[in-house]
């Protein structure tokens, strides 16, 4: 049996939507921020696939700014040779 429109004014919005999940936010940006910076490897591989391919924002949540940047520090690092080009 549906609860009527009334009692379901009354339900706390976390009972009405069960899957909600807090918004992400940008790991560049806010309380302790991450930096970019192209020597840092380890940092700059999470952003690429297995297959050497720049992950898409709307997989990383990184902000446009900060993807700019990490795009940026990706491709610098491939060139000095700090990062692969591709993966086999």
């Amino acid at each position: 049996m549906k609860p009527s429109r009334e009692a379901m004014q009354k339900v706390p919005m976390s009972q009405v939507r069960p899957f909600y999940r807090p918004r992400r936010t940008c790991p560049f940006s806010g309380k302790n921020p991450q930096t970019i910076d192209y020597r840092d490897v380890k940092t700059l591989s999470r952003y690429v696939t297995e297959r050497g391919r720049i992950m898409p924002r709307r997989i990383t949540f990184v902000s446009l700014a900060a993807q700019r940047k990490l795009a940026q520090a990706i491709k610098r690092a491939r060139f000095l040779a700090l990062m692969p080009y591709i993966e086999k």
